[in-house]
Formats: structure tokens, sequence, C-alpha cells
């Protein structure tokens, strides 16, 4: 099956964003793909900063998205735009980072003022690095998003059902299967 790498572009230890995309890595996983999380706020501030393309870390995250087949890009919503943070790891990327590759852009936020964010702000930010497709993106209120102290996530049925819609479209576009059976017990 294909490579994914599963980006959160959050901010936050305590993130919906990155437990939601972790959340979604395990359903992608099952449907036999290889997923790899990158949690752009464990790279070095000051090398995202600065600019700096030789940092290790940078270097990298850089193979990492070399390496993968399709790329899940999951962002909290700012002001109406993605965050800063995700854009200072997809400045330090090669032009055409996402060249060939098959892309699914997942974004979060308190109010519905901000779902336009994924196509009007970070859609053209992820065309311009050359994917082969880009498939139909998804937003989810934080509020429909309920993080469980043992670390489950829980989504709300309407969001959930089109997540998991967008997330299987995305895993048939890498070649993937999509049923997923429940083991029983």
């Amino acid at each position: 099956m294909a490579t994914i790498l599963s980006v959160s572009g959050s901010p936050s230890a305590t993130s919906r964003t990155a437990r939601l995309l972790r959340h979604l890595d395990e359903r992608l996983a099952s449907q036999g793909h290889e997923v790899i999380p990158l949690d752009v706020r464990t790279l070095p501030p000051e090398a995202l900063l600065h600019a700096d393309f030789a940092h290790p870390a940078i270097v990298e995250a850089t193979a990492l998205f070399g390496r993968a087949d399709g790329v899940v890009i999951g962002t909290p919503v700012y002001k109406a735009a993605y965050s800063g943070l995700l854009k200072s790891l997809l400045d330090l990327l090669p032009q055409y980072a996402l060249k060939d590759k098959t892309v699914l852009p997942l974004a979060t936020g308190g109010t519905t003022s901000h779902v336009l964010a994924i196509d009007y702000a970070l859609r053209p930010v992820l065309a311009s690095m050359g994917p082969a497709h880009i498939t139909p993106g998804w937003f989810v209120l934080d509020r429909h998003i309920e993080l469980r102290p043992d670390g489950a996530v829980i989504v709300e049925q309407a969001p959930r059902e089109a997540l998991e819609q967008v997330t299987d479209q995305f895993s048939r576009a890498l070649g993937g299967r999509t049923t997923v059976l429940a083991a029983t017990g």
C-alpha cells in the first residue's frame, strides 16, 4: 500500500487537530497504509523561524515528504487561515515537495466562519507545490471533537461520517481498500 505522511500544523501540545489526525491515521493504517505522523510543533523553532534549510530536523522532515505517496495536512484555523507554524514548514520545503503526491487537507476551528480557509488559504499553497491530486478537504468544528482523558477521540456522528468519507476517498486515490472490518470479541 501507500506511505502517508500525516502532518499536524498545530502549535498546541493538547491540540484537537493533532489528536483528530492521529485518529484518522489509525483508519488509514487499518486500510493497509503505512502512516508516518509529523507534528510540526516538535521541529526546532529556531530552524523554522530562521529558515535553516540545512538543520538536520528540517532535512529529515523534507525527506519524509519525499518518501510519502500521500500527505494529510491538518491545521487549526486562526484568523481565517492555516497556522503560521504550518506556513513556516511549507516555506522551507522544496517548491515541488508535493510533486506526484495525493494530498488531503483538513482543518479545525471554533466557528463556521473559518470553513473556507481550506479552499481559499490552504489549497492554493498546496497546489503551488505540484501535487498530482488534492482530494476534497474537510473542516471540523472544535466542539464536534471530544478528547477523552484516556487519549480516545470522539467525533460527533455527522462530522465523523463526513471525515470517514473524505479519508476513504483519499485512500482510494492512493489505491487503498476502504472497507474496515470491526473486530469481534
